[in-house]
């Protein structure tokens, strides 16, 4: 068995109940995706669009593809035919263009909402107070060609495991009030995506039911 066989089948293993291991395969070959496909994974993660569709087509097509990076609202029309979920809308202007590709190509689109918790200015992102507008806003209930799943976030590139864990703690939090707070008009709000290959164990601890793990499977990354 090869090396990212067994990585996937011992973190897939360690899961707890509710959790799912979305395998990060970007900059990775499509042989590569392969031999972790026949270790049983499923889920594959990729963030950019023209790498995403090329696998897409040589792949099997039982695979779900999500979008976890930075996505733009030309490129949307891309994948929205095919795409399984899409893990980081940082704003409503994407959320809208989503659902008018969903509405083009006749799907209904899972999408998760984008916290910016790290301490970096990089991040995209809603802030909680941003979100929580949103998410008790009326607009998003009239957008018929997307699905509410959840939230998603990426803590601070840190080795402090504690500002990790506080980060966590407090979207899962958030996450809890927000599916209080609009509980029948999202059933499908469910989704909490949090942790990579360095924080992902705390991330399971504070309640994440996707971790994005790319390096730890692969290896470094193969650019080309």
């Amino acid at each position: 068995m090869s090396n990212i066989k067994d990585k996937i089948i011992a973190i897939n293993n360690g899961l707890p109940m509710g959790a799912r291991l979305v395998a990060v395969s970007k900059y990775n070959p499509a042989s590569a995706i392969q031999e972790a496909y026949e270790a049983g994974q499923r889920i594959f993660g990729e963030s950019h669009v023209q790498e995403l569709v090329e696998k897409q087509q040589v792949l099997p097509s039982d695979i779900k593809w999500h979008f976890i990076g930075h996505l733009q609202t030309n490129k949307v029309k891309y994948i929205a035919p095919f795409i399984s979920l899409i893990h980081a809308v940082d704003s409503m202007k994407l959320l809208n263009e989503i659902n008018r590709q969903g509405e083009k190509c006749g799907r209904i689109i899972p999408c998760l909402l984008q916290l910016h918790v790290a301490q970096e200015e990089t991040k995209y992102g809603f802030t909680f107070e941003e979100c929580q507008e949103v998410l008790s806003g009326n607009e998003w209930k009239g957008l018929t060609h997307i699905s509410l799943h959840g939230l998603m976030c990426m803590a601070s590139n840190t080795d402090n495991q504690n500002q990790v864990r506080a980060e966590f703690k407090k979207v899962h939090q958030f996450f809890q009030e927000m599916q209080q707070a609009i509980g029948e008009e999202a059933p499908d709000f469910k989704q909490l995506s949090m942790g990579m290959s360095g924080d992902f164990p705390i991330a399971l601890e504070e309640g994440s039911t996707l971790i994005r793990v790319g390096s730890l499977i692969f290896g470094e990354r193969i650019y080309s």
